[in-house]
């Protein structure tokens, strides 16, 4: 059959638009005023500005950070890592509405591995964590780590700060579980704990010395069913272990302990080991003596982002560097002699 004649495809010709960059202003001190005010919105869209990587953008978002700093710095920095299925998600949701039910206000800093191809990523944390999300004492924030390596975001450390600024008390660093490279996660919280799993060569072979020796407490999840008689036999065999590892913070005997998030058993012994870590801590004097060593790590690893950035912007460096690659490819010239040419 043949088809209907037209001149056009159904859409009707119009004159293309030339698109015009507006000038905008940045209402940094309205942001900051409102986030004081513990409004969601202002939130989100000041770790929008925080996580932008426009000049306009980083200038706002650090004077944002400077009028909101005397309001930081009041809360319970909890990180929780896992090698993935664990069921991070699931717990911080059970966990964290267990505790917004009890009056705490809880923020969730949930980070989603980029794709190394595209450099995209997923962000699915918020519909995991459905219930949690519409709690009203809850706020929950996907960022990608967009080439980061530790399992965290850049900024994620001044997120933390803006969530603080807003009331929230009790903040949760959800990593991707990436293993070793945890210690980012480490230097920016107060209280580190790992998720385990039972019967998936997780017990003694498969948790590495190194991350263990990171972790404040180590929570045996998905201890239910047929899985807890299993998950309880798993913990003697952890706390037997912990006792040869050296503590990750002075003072304090890391625990281990089964938890499961769907028959909600052992979430509040979880949170009363937390505030029993942060009691010993402030006994020691060692809770702010951390913060400040964290502080000052974030400042040393600035310094280097932004020696890497200064050096590939100076003029020809980066044609320079193509041009060694070359010769490195050709067999011309060794990597040490690449590199003292190139700092030349």
């Amino acid at each position: 059959m043949d088809g209907i004649t037209s001149s056009h495809d159904g859409m009707a010709t119009a004159a293309r638009k030339r698109f015009v960059k507006k000038n905008r202003t940045i209402p940094v001190q309205e942001i900051a005023d409102e986030i004081a005010k513990g409004s969601r919105l202002h939130l989100a869209k000041g770790i929008t500005l925080l996580e932008s990587i426009t000049a306009e953008d980083k200038v706002a978002g650090q004077q944002l950070l400077l009028n909101l700093l005397p309001k930081a710095g009041n809360s319970i920095r909890i990180g929780i890592t896992g090698v993935p299925g664990a069921g991070k998600s699931t717990f911080i949701e059970a966990f964290g509405l267990m505790l917004a039910d009890k009056g705490h206000k809880v923020a969730v800093l949930a980070i989603d591995p980029s794709s190394s191809v595209t450099g995209g990523s997923i962000l699915g944390d918020k519909t995991r964590m459905e219930e949690l999300a519409r709690h009203p004492g809850a706020f929950i924030r996907p960022s990608p780590t967009a080439g980061t390596l530790g399992g965290v975001h850049k900024k994620s450390r001044e997120t933390m700060l803006l969530c603080e600024a807003a009331g929230y008390d009790v903040i949760l660093v959800e990593t991707v579980g990436v293993g070793q490279s945890e210690t980012v996660v480490r230097g920016m919280v107060d209280f580190f704990m790992l998720l385990v799993l039972t019967g998936a060569g997780d017990e003694l072979q498969g948790m590495k010395k190194g991350i263990m020796e990171l972790a404040d407490s180590i929570v045996v999840h998905k201890a239910d069913g047929d899985n807890l008689k299993l998950a309880k036999k798993t913990v003697r065999e952890y706390r037997q272990l912990l006792h040869f590892l050296q503590p990750a913070s002075p003072g304090w005997t890391t625990t281990s302990q089964p938890v499961s998030s769907i028959k909600e058993t052992g979430l509040k012994e979880v949170w009363e080991t937390v505030l029993k870590f942060k009691e010993t801590m402030m006994d020691n004097d060692f809770w702010d003596e951390r913060r400040r060593s964290q502080t000052k790590d974030w400042f040393r690893s600035m310094i280097t982002d932004r020696l890497i950035d200064s050096f590939f912007t100076q003029p020809g460096k980066k044609e320079e560097v193509g041009r060694l690659e070359k010769a490195l490819l050709g067999d011309e010239i060794t990597v040490a002699g690449a590199v003292d040419q190139l700092f030349k």
